[in-house]
């Protein structure tokens, strides 16, 4: 393996590389492409690639496919399973017939039934870090963490986490056990974890933060230049980052971002991430190609001078509009 700079995730001793694989687009989300058509070969080559540059980190969930995303994991990993360290999720509601219900469930019944179900499609017997996926409105957090801690004690879980929490329910469920890892969007388009406080309550309590969408969802790549670049059937073109007025000022800031790219003799979506690995923060960009991964590994061992991260934060100040992360439906899940 190459040497890849590594960081520490949370106070309980995990340690992982600063730069992660996001394994979301390499399947379907019911009957939906994520970021265009996925080909199961050249994604298990791609992890595998991930894995001879140092980028041993994978993160999945149940809801991609469903499932399907946790066995093509599976099949990637296989003979090699204690080389990789493996994140994946739970909360959106998979009835026994492997449909998504579309509602969260957060009950201890169904944290115990989701990551039985997790393992074996994972074909291990032990998942790395456990997120809960969305907070369940309907069940208090504290059962839902307790149920998890659970399964640290049973063997089945190493560390725990939460996806998309605001600072409260990150302080109620760090009473209950001590969280490794709060996963939320990050990137210099999407910046409210700043702006809300969370990154601030995550110092204070010894608890990782990783980002994903670390691209804004692949606008900073500077390879969207019209909202018909998209597939037909791409989740993206519902987005408000991608939508009307909002996409052609979005534009005007890649562009400046491309400027200071090609100035340093990189790409701008390596200069997005290297602008996060600065900050000591994991990121976990999706990709389902061997070229790209090669690229976002390379891009997290460059660190920028805090005069270049000043620059950058000049273009797209905190707090600068681009966009809802999500559809009106789906911000209503995120705890805030």
């Amino acid at each position: 393996m190459n040497s890849i700079n590594k960081i520490k995730l949370g106070n309980q001793g995990f340690i992982v590389p600063n730069i992660g694989l996001g394994c979301m687009g390499m399947t379907q989300i019911a009957g939906a492409d994520i970021y265009g058509k996925a080909d199961e070969k050249e994604a298990i080559a791609t992890i595998h690639r991930s894995l001879e540059l140092g980028g041993n980190f994978l993160d999945t969930a149940d809801l991609y496919g469903p499932l399907h995303n946790e066995r093509l994991i599976a099949k990637a990993i296989k003979g090699n399973r204690n080389d990789y360290s493996i994140a994946t999720k739970f909360g959106y509601e998979i009835d026994d017939n492997e449909e998504l219900t579309w509602k969260f469930n957060g009950k201890k019944e169904y944290v115990k039934k989701a990551v039985e179900r997790s393992l074996k499609n994972l074909g291990t017997d032990y998942i790395d870090l456990y997120y809960l996926h969305r907070l369940d409105p309907n069940t208090p957090i504290e059962e839902t963490v307790a149920a998890m801690a659970e399964l640290i004690k049973e063997g089945k879980v190493g560390y725990i986490g939460l996806s998309e929490v605001s600072s409260q329910t990150i302080r109620k469920a760090h009473k209950i056990h001590s969280l490794t890892a709060i996963q939320t969007e990050y990137s210099l388009f999407e910046r409210s974890a700043e702006e809300d406080g969370i990154l601030e309550t995550l110092n204070e309590l010894g608890i990782g933060f990783v980002a994903y969408s670390p691209l804004g969802r692949g606008f900073l790549s500077g390879d969207i230049k019209s909202p018909d670049d998209f597939p037909e059937n791409d989740f993206r073109k519902a987005l408000p980052r991608f939508q009307g007025e909002q996409f052609q000022k979005n534009i005007q800031l890649v562009n400046e971002i491309r400027k200071m790219a090609e100035e340093k003799q990189m790409t701008s979506s390596q200069l997005a991430i290297s602008w996060i690995s600065s900050k000591n923060i994991l990121s976990i960009p999706g990709t389902k190609r061997v070229k790209y991964v090669e690229e976002n590994i390379a891009a997290a061992q460059i660190i920028l001078s805090t005069e270049e991260l000043n620059r950058l934060e000049k273009i797209i100040p905190l707090g600068t509009e681009t966009g809802n992360r999500y559809d009106d439906a789906n911000m209503a899940s995120i705890d805030q």
